[in-house]
């Protein structure tokens, strides 16, 4: 045993680690991405990947655990959506290893499109579902995870969150075991599903399933005593125990949401005159505990989510109104308690190659003579463009909407719609949209945002880097494919002008790449002193179009509307220079080593 500090996410990573873990795979995106970055950087025998996208994670793991290994795959809760046509199915199959997926949830949508509450995928796939309360028990269940779908052969669900995998403490640790390898196995009787194998595999599937209602009992506690039950499920389980204080309460503390135990579940209500439920997002325990009692005669007054908010995270603040008002205490009204500060609107880095695409494609397309236009835009840092002065995403839906969008846009209005996606993301869920393009000939301009690294959740690296996107396009039957450097404003802005006037004379799909390095990835390659942009104050006129139209964080505006740079911002991109029509801005230093070959490599 050794005591360490971690982040929940690193906790994670390391149970897996102690569980014998062989295979990790996972896609990048938050609150999950430390998962696989720690198992890369200490399981030295592990194979640990990025994918090119969370199906791909979820079948690289799945395959392994049909060999008979300890596997694991890692996404946020909306990656579950791409990879649930498999996850489906590996609860028809089950598995020969273990095989975990952990599904990391964003209540209050901090860094989402939605908060989806993913123990809704237990449900409908009877997969149980293990839920952590801090970072602890992150680090113990995710043992209990392996362990269960190791006994059951059965895949797992872990359910992390923001919360749970941003918080860092101190964490008790096991030895790292060895990894449990697969080796080859073929059984197609069993992972082969033709009607009449998965037909069998469902009785097997409900034959599991009995198994793991009994094993759950064992991975849930009852404690405390007196005629309240308060059931606790997850990260609720910490708010509840510091907001009962002394008060005489029973408190039934479950890691596993889906399925609750039974057998437990009607130990804490026997001698209970009142039960609140209290868990994150929906009422998922509620809706079960309700169903046992009908089912047993119980009948008892039951609160959840008329005392417990159902959307957003919950915090002390919530769960203490809603404990307080269960035991009969005075309690007031939650508060917003966030700190009031400073407004700081969402702005791309210094130097970030996007910013200059947008004000390219902007110009570009005027240059066309195109004023008016859907810009169907992707995830990822580019979804900034939805902002001022862009205005360059018009929505904004889920990874790989851009194309199959604006294909809709077209069809319903005969507007010629720019669909921009990023590289991982092209990679991710664009090639379908791509390919549908090209086959129902739907006459759009594909902007691809080539900065060869999936930049927003840390640049993990992209298959750009390896695969080259012209080349997929042209091979998928782009017939106009043409690539720019967003930095290359005058030779940017004609190569959009001109596929802006191929689409419209054509009537068919184009495909535009801007390919230039992410900035935050570049700087950490460029050894040596960086150089500075520079405003001249003799030629700047307070013209406006620096600060307000190009955005760049690094450039401030005077009381007299001239600008200066900020030379704690300013990474010397040059990007800035071609946009002052005044030619007041320059490049002071030369260019460090590795500069351009960090650029544009």
């Amino acid at each position: 045993m050794s005591k360490r500090i971690l982040l929940g996410n690193e906790a994670i990573a390391f149970g897996a680690l102690s569980s014998g873990v062989a295979v990790a795979a996972g896609y990048p995106g938050t609150p999950s991405s430390e998962i696989i970055e720690t198992i890369m950087k200490f399981g030295d025998k592990v194979y640990a990947e990025w994918s090119s996208n969370e199906k791909v994670a979820f079948e690289t793991a799945y395959g392994a655990a049909m060999m008979g290994a300890r596997a694991l795959a890692t996404m946020k809760h909306v990656g579950v959506n791409v990879a649930a046509d498999a996850l489906m199915s590996s609860s028809y199959t089950g598995v020969d290893g273990s095989l975990v997926l952990v599904s990391a949830d964003d209540p209050s949508m901090w860094s989402s499109q939605n908060e989806q509450d993913n123990r809704y995928y237990g449900m409908m796939a009877l997969i149980p579902v293990i839920e952590p309360y801090d970072t602890q028990s992150a680090y113990d269940l995710i043992i209990s995870a392996f362990e269960l779908s190791s006994e059951v052969k059965h895949p797992v669900i872990f359910r992390s969150s923001t919360r749970i995998g941003h918080v860092r403490s101190q964490v008790e640790m096991k030895e790292i075991k060895s990894p449990v390898m697969g080796r080859l196995s073929k059984n197609p009787s069993k992972y082969a599903l033709v009607p009449e194998n998965a037909r069998r595999n469902r009785k097997e599937q409900l034959r599991r399933w009995e198994m793991i209602q009994k094993k759950v009992e064992n991975l849930n506690f009852l404690e405390g005593d007196g005629k309240k039950l308060i059931i606790a499920s997850g990260i609720a389980y910490a708010y509840v125990k510091e907001a009962v204080e002394n008060s005489r309460v029973k408190i039934l503390k479950l890691s596993t949401p889906f399925p609750i135990p039974k057998d437990l579940t009607l130990k804490s209500l026997e001698d209970s005159e009142e039960v609140l439920i209290v868990e994150e997002l929906e009422p998922i325990v509620e809706m079960q505990v309700k169903d046992l009692m009908v089912s047993e005669g119980i009948a008892l007054k039951v609160h959840g989510k008329d005392l417990v908010d159902r959307t957003g995270e919950l915090t002390f603040e919530k769960v203490n109104y809603a404990v307080g008002k269960f035991l009969g205490k005075e309690v007031s009204e939650v508060e917003n308690t966030l700190i009031d500060v400073v407004p700081r609107p969402p702005a791309l880095c210094p130097g970030c190659p996007h910013r200059s695409s947008f004000i390219d494609l902007k110009k570009g397309l005027a240059l066309a003579g195109i004023k008016d236009t859907f810009f169907s835009g992707d995830i990822g840092c580019y979804s900034l463009g939805v902002l001022p002065p862009f205005n360059e995403q018009d929505s904004l839906i889920e990874m790989g909407s851009s194309l199959g969008v604006a294909n809709g846009v077209y069809r319903s209005s005969g507007v010629i719609p720019v669909a921009i996606i990023g590289d991982s993301t092209f990679f991710h869920a664009g090639l379908p949209g791509l390919a549908n393009a090209v086959y129902n000939n739907t006459p759009m301009i594909v902007l691809v945002l080539d900065n060869r690294s999936t930049a927003m959740t840390g640049q993990q690296p992209s298959p750009s880097k390896y695969i080259d996107i012209a080349n997929v396009a042209r091979g998928m039957g782009i017939e106009y494919v043409r690539e720019f450097d967003p930095f290359d404003y005058n030779s940017s802005t004609r190569v959009i002008k001109e596929t802006a006037e191929w689409v419209k004379k054509n009537m068919k799909p184009a495909v535009l790449i801007a390919k230039r390095a992410c900035a935050l990835d570049a700087l950490d390659k460029i050894e040596g002193k960086l150089p500075i942009a520079e405003v001249d104050m003799n030629k700047c006129t307070g013209c406006t179009i620096c600060y307000d139209y190009f955005t760049c964080p690094a450039i401030i505006p005077l009381s007299n509307k001239k600008a200066t740079i900020d030379v704690s911002q300013c990474i010397g991109c040059g990007a800035c220079v071609p946009i002052c029509p005044f030619k007041a801005i320059s490049i002071k230093g030369d260019k460090p080593k590795g500069w351009d070959e960090a650029w544009l490599s």
